[in-house]
């Protein structure tokens, strides 16, 4: 064992992670998307998940103001999608028109679902942490939905071998698990 920076640490662990996406809503109803990497369980009974966005991030606001938000699992075949949804903002940018995606009316809360997304679910805001630069955002699981079809999962992923690679840009490498 060597002791190293704590980047070097950070980055052995951190992938392949599990992609998702936070759709919440501006004041005037338009749908705001962000990826997220950092998401975890946090709760059973009742059911809650945890995300962690960055204070800079326009998100961010919204998330606060809307207090809901949908988490959705993006498929393989979202991945040009997720790409500019993590490089665009939402202040100049309606997500939902430049992808293409299918935005659903979600039953518990105001945000829409997303059609092609593999697993969504409906969250309303419960806590927030700040933790340095990012707010750790709670939200009680009021609904979720699972896709018919059999998509594998976008994952992002390093060098690490197992993984189909489906593109990326800059810090970004997309991936699925191979069959």
């Amino acid at each position: 064992m060597k002791k190293v920076n704590i980047q070097e640490a950070k980055e052995r662990c951190a992938r392949p992670e599990r992609i998702c996406m936070a759709i919440t809503l501006d004041e005037k109803g338009t749908p705001d998307i962000i990826p997220l990497g950092w998401k975890m369980w946090t709760s059973g009974e009742p059911p809650m998940v945890a995300i962690s966005v960055a204070h800079a991030r326009y998100s961010h606001q919204l998330l606060h103001e809307c207090k809901e938000f949908v988490l959705a699992w993006p498929g393989e075949d979202m991945s040009r999608g997720v790409l500019l949804c993590g490089t665009k903002s939402g202040r100049d940018v309606d997500k939902i028109a430049a992808t293409g995606w299918t935005p659903l009316p979600s039953t518990e809360i105001r945000p829409p679902l997303i059609e092609e997304c593999s697993v969504n679910l409906e969250c309303k805001l419960v806590s927030t942490l700040d933790t340095g630069d990012h707010t750790i955002f709670v939200g009680e699981i009021v609904a979720g939905y699972v896709s018919e079809d059999d998509r594998r999962m976008l994952i992002s992923i390093g060098e690490e071998e197992g993984y189909d690679s489906l593109g990326g840009r800059g810090g970004y490498r997309f991936g699925a698990v191979r069959r």
